[in-house]
């Protein structure tokens, strides 16, 4: 098939490059690896959810044939180790939790801010806040964005599209520790529809959030948004459950398209005049390793987010049954704090399932069975936890290459995920546990657990910085515009070209960065 343009991935970056792209009248052809799931396909099973997917998932890649390496070990997709995204159609943003945070401007400056620790590759964006605000605004009214004002720490914006959601009784309760403390505080920004939008419904409140399909579809991923809007031009053509093994290079080493291979093994080649990659920054990074493209800096500077949550107990029942679960945060501790390189954000969380809550949070002299359990049980409705992403400092030593011996069940290398984390993040991180177990304390919450950090490989499911945006081809892998060096027609419009993660859930940076890289291919084309 040839194509005006090819896009890999479907998730929060690909499928608005893909809606840009068709809208602007080019002939677009849209892979993705994952199933192209209908809204009843997407499991609420406690057991079996992109949040507790020791048992499986469901919302891909599948279990078998598609391993990882992280230190040599290897990973299954349902095992921590894995670093795990959704993959299916729309991505992590079919079942992600949905905060919607802008960056702050300083989060672009780093680098300049704090300075550069030793043996970290902390550096600054090329690009500033300025410079993305309009297309923050673009994705908070194209995807949908529910939110009230913005944090006192935070520029001021356009209003939402969307009124906030109604505060939980946890909210309240936290409400009033933050006003105990002194500290600001506001309804958290969600992707969803907090009223009937878009031809779809509004949020029911119901418990099934992160990690779960939404019942009344009333989250706003890329599959619901922009993908049907770049089908509805006739000009996009979405192609599920096929996987790009590799790009295909003319002889001068122009990126000419793309070879994939389908349940069936079939192979098949497709060009296009661009291409742009969007499959995450682990898969990303190793489909350009393995086509043998772009310089030493690919798969470098991996990166997620640490969390510093602090979970306790309040002396009365406060779960009121009602979601999403996140409602209140506190930008507070995000930036300038005394000793510790940046901060990060602090919530309430989504729901804890009592599942989870067993598996958890109990504590080592409660067995996991018998009546003292189902006494220990009883806390539940009582449970309560706070806390968010912070700050991560980046290595060029935390990586992605592909092994020279494991391969998946097509044939082609796997991602071999290596290195850990810079001691300042954990710094970071032990300084924002304090915050979080304040927090609690001030709301009345008691028994309160924090869980001391340590060094570890961070990627998850806020994995970014693998294809690093910059001027310098030696230590970055793309520039300004988000196209890949010395490659005029390869672009990448996912996390992986964070230059630093920020201290907030990412994806609302990976959407405006989408939307900017595609006005960008439409404006030069």
């Amino acid at each position: 098939m040839k194509v005006d343009a090819i896009v890999v991935g479907s998730g929060a970056g690909g499928g608005i490059a893909a809606c840009i792209l068709a809208e602007a009248g080019k002939s677009v052809l849209l892979l993705e690896r994952g199933r192209n799931l209908a809204h009843s396909d997407v499991p609420r099973d406690h057991l079996r959810n992109h949040r507790l997917a020791q048992y499986g998932h469901g919302t891909g890649p599948e279990l078998d044939g598609n391993p990882r390496l992280l230190n040599g070990r290897r990973y299954r997709p349902n095992e921590g180790g894995y670093n795990n995204n959704a993959s299916a159609v729309g991505g992590g943003t079919l079942v992600y939790g949905m905060q919607a945070w802008r960056f702050h401007p300083l989060d672009f400056r780093m680098a300049s801010t704090y300075g550069i620790p030793e043996g970290s590759s902390l550096a600054d964006w090329p690009i500033s806040y300025e410079d993305l605000a309009p297309y923050y605004e673009r994705a908070e009214w194209e995807i949908g964005v529910a939110g009230e004002e913005p944090a006192p720490q935070m520029p001021l914006r356009k209003k939402y599209p969307m009124p906030g959601v109604p505060r939980s009784k946890k909210a309240k309760t936290l409400e009033l520790g933050c006003q105990k403390l002194g500290w600001t505080s506001q309804v958290t920004p969600l992707l969803l529809n907090s009223v009937p939008r878009g031809g779809r419904e509004a949020c029911t409140q119901c418990q099934h959030c992160v990690g779960f399909g939404c019942p009344p579809d009333a989250k706003n991923g890329t599959h619901n948004t922009v993908i049907p809007r770049a089908l509805a031009t006739g000009r996009c053509t979405l192609m599920a459950e096929t996987f790009v093994k590799r790009l295909i290079k003319s002889k001068g080493g122009r990126v000419t398209g793309v070879v994939t291979v389908d349940n069936e093994g079939i192979e098949t080649r497709h060009e296009a005049e661009v291409v742009v990659l969007a499959g995450g920054a682990i898969e990303t990074a190793r489909l350009m390793l393995n086509s043998k493209v772009g310089g030493d800096a690919v798969g470098r500077n991996l990166q997620g987010h640490y969390y510093a949550v602090a979970a306790g107990y309040m002396p009365e029942p406060i779960y009121d049954g009602l979601g999403p679960g996140v409602s209140i945060s506190t930008l507070e501790f995000n930036h300038g704090n005394e000793g510790v390189i940046g901060g990060g954000m602090m919530s309430d969380d989504f729901i804890t399932m009592p599942i989870m809550f067993a598996k958890s949070f109990r504590p080592s002299s409660v067995p996991m069975w018998g009546q003292a359990h189902k006494d220990w049980m009883k806390k539940y409705s009582r449970f309560m936890q706070v806390g968010g992403p912070i700050h991560e400092i980046p290595s060029s030593e935390c990586r992605v290459g592909v092994s020279g011996s494991v391969r998946d069940k097509y044939g082609v290398p796997v991602a071999s995920l290596s290195g850990t984390t810079h001691p300042e993040t954990v710094k970071t991180t032990k300084f924002m546990f304090q915050r979080a177990k304040q927090w609690l304390e001030a709301s009345g919450a008691e028994d309160i657990l924090i869980r001391e950090p340590g060094l570890h490989l961070s990627a998850g499911q806020h994995q970014a910085g693998t294809c690093r945006m910059g001027v310098d081809p030696r230590d970055s892998v793309v520039d300004l515009r988000c196209r890949v060096h010395g490659h005029d027609n390869l672009f990448v419009a996912d996390s992986s070209v964070h230059v630093t993660n920020g201290g907030f859930n990412p994806v609302l940076t990976i959407m405006a960065l989408a939307f900017r890289t595609g006005d960008g291919i439409v404006g030069a084309w």
